[in-house]
């Protein structure tokens, strides 16, 4: 541990599985003190004793259990000065042609109503920080808020639009002298759980990696802990002139025309 974190406390929404996992690891190792939400208790709780974080059940688009979770922050911490807006879903998505009405909506509430909620709850918190407002808000945006997937026609549209959600965010929290920063990452192909599961549930797997790998100019899967560092980067107080930004960490996967 370098003690990046050192003295602050983080939230982190969807932190049970995937790269929500790996921060909630990554920023305790660096000091942070952590509280973390998701739907999985079971997971919840083994992750909270493995990292002596803070595990609270709630689901991202819950409008009334944002109150539970603030009420832990402040409770445990009297603090908050990293918010991390991971929390987010493609299951039930298709086409243009072929989504329904419903499934748009659902995905529509964790994506991006979700974000949107944890930026306030995240706003309302750092304002009360006990020696002046301050902290930063990263949210969890992907490649695909930038080229869109055919298939996947509500979570490329949530995920664009989180690019300019925080950017107005960004942009009325400087203005208001606030001292909170609101900053997008732009990961590409990472080997999380869901994409191994992805890769060892395909006939032939081999080909399958090696796909997934060919998208992204370097020629592999990102790592969670690449993630992570970043992450660690822009909730530290290094990165204090950045708001209002989109990182991008793909390999080079959006960066230029394939094949030219």
């Amino acid at each position: 541990m370098t003690g990046r974190l050192a003295n602050k406390v983080a939230l982190i929404t969807g932190g049970t599985n995937g790269i929500g996992k790996a921060a909630v690891e990554g920023f305790t190792r660096e000091g942070a003190k952590v509280v973390f939400t998701g739907n999985n208790e079971e997971a919840g709780k083994a992750i909270a004793a493995e990292n002596n974080a803070i595990f609270v059940r709630h689901a991202v688009q819950d409008v009334a259990g944002w109150e539970d979770v603030k009420a832990t922050v402040r409770n445990q911490f009297g603090r908050l000065d990293i918010a991390f807006a991971n929390a987010g879903t493609n299951t039930g998505d298709s086409d243009i042609e072929s989504v329904t009405v419903e499934d748009w909506q659902k995905l529509l509430d964790i994506n991006l109503t979700g974000p949107m909620l944890t930026i306030k709850a995240g706003v309302e918190l750092m304002r009360g920080n006990p020696e002046g407002q301050g902290g930063s808000i990263i949210l969890n945006s992907s490649i695909n808020g930038i080229l869109a997937l055919a298939g996947d026609v509500t979570y490329s549209t949530t995920k664009g639009a989180l690019r300019l959600l925080a950017k107005s965010s960004a942009v009325h929290l400087a203005k208001e002298k606030t001292g909170i920063r609101v900053n997008t990452i732009h990961p590409g192909v990472i080997e999380t759980p869901l994409i191994q599961g992805a890769i060892n549930g395909a006939p032939d797997p081999a080909a399958a990696r090696s796909m997934l790998e060919g998208i992204a100019p370097q020629g592999r899967l990102g790592d969670m802990d690449e993630v992570v560092s970043l992450l660690i980067y822009l909730g530290s107080d290094e990165s204090k002139f950045m708001t209002g930004s989109e990182v991008v960490i793909d390999g080079g996967s959006t960066a230029g025309l394939p094949g030219v």
